[in-house]
């Protein structure tokens, strides 16, 4: 169902409120330079920091500017399942094409908890789930033979993964037990091109939040299996694919949107705070070498 490059959208905020305008003007300027689908609402949406309305206004924004023009893969995790339902439920009505479900953080479940968890969202919510792996945050790592049992089990409602362990033997792995149509999506940027090489669909991404035009140009040459193109295009972007995490995410790709639109803050919410000067050059530098800004505007030279 999915494919391509896929930005995990940042929410824009402006004195601590959700910034509705920036949002919308993010979203075209996304779909106009290749974005595939748009995911709001996920880790770099800080979904962590939202109430639920909040939430869900987001998605609906989302939806409505998307206007049909690309899928909108709604972030629903939530380490209450209930509560992941609730937003399952909204963003189905909503219009969202899938919803993206990350491991429930913090509770630490057992893998029968895991299979618990999301063959509860299975049964009691109709849009199709995107299943979101990323043990670095929620520590609980789901585990191959569980992605496995899953998908068996409901292959209708669980039809892909974004795959964030930073573990490129799970794209085989997924293929092995569950076939090679699975929809298997790389959620580490620096990661992309092996991924695809095993076998991935694509990658939601950090990165294309800012660089979505060459984002877009990178997967279309792993695509056409253009390896040369691609590799030139990888080494463009990994100095900013690093960059992204030169402080605590979103702070630096926050900071990034605001060196390329005056219409975006850097503004993040607490327990986030803006990211330091070493990181702001770091992401400077890496604009400047993916060729994003000129070194004028950076106010760097290129490296």
């Amino acid at each position: 169902m999915f494919s391509g490059s896929i930005p995990a959208l940042v929410t824009p905020f402006r004195g601590g409120a959700f910034d509705e305008p920036a949002f919308r003007r993010l979203v075209d300027w996304q779909i106009d330079n290749g974005s595939a689908a748009l995911v709001p609402c996920g880790t770099t949406g800080e979904a962590s920091t939202l109430s639920n309305a909040e939430h869900h206004r987001v998605i609906e924004v989302c939806i409505e500017q998307a206007a049909g023009r690309v899928p909108v893969i709604a972030g629903c995790g939530s380490n209450d399942t209930r509560n992941a339902a609730l937003h399952m439920n909204f963003a189905r009505k909503a219009g969202a094409a899938a919803g993206l479900c990350v491991a429930p953080y913090y509770n630490r479940p057992s893998q029968a908890g895991l299979i618990a968890h999301f063959s509860y969202l299975a049964e009691n919510c109709e849009l199709p789930i995107v299943l979101y792996n990323v043990p670095s945050r929620t520590v609980t790592d789901i585990l191959d033979d569980t992605v496995v049992e899953l998908v068996t089990r409901y292959p209708d409602r669980i039809i892909a993964i974004k795959d964030a362990s930073g573990d490129l033997s799970r794209v085989a792995d997924h293929r092995m037990g569950i076939g090679r149509e699975f929809c298997q999506l790389s959620g580490n940027d620096e990661l992309w091109l092996p991924h695809a090489a095993a076998g991935g669909r694509g990658c939601i991404s950090v990165t294309a939040n800012v660089a979505p035009a060459l984002c877009a140009e990178f997967h279309e040459a792993i695509a056409a299996n253009e390896l040369q193109k691609a590799r030139q295009l990888n080494d463009r972007l990994f100095p900013l694919h690093y960059a992204m995490f030169s402080d605590a995410s979103p702070a630096p790709v926050k900071y990034a949107l605001s060196r390329v639109h005056d219409w975006i803050q850097p503004e993040v919410r607490l327990p986030l705070v803006e990211c330091s000067d070493e990181a702001r050059r770091a992401v400077d530098e890496a604009l400047v070498s993916a060729g994003v800004l000129a070194g004028e505007q950076a106010g760097v030279q290129a490296v």
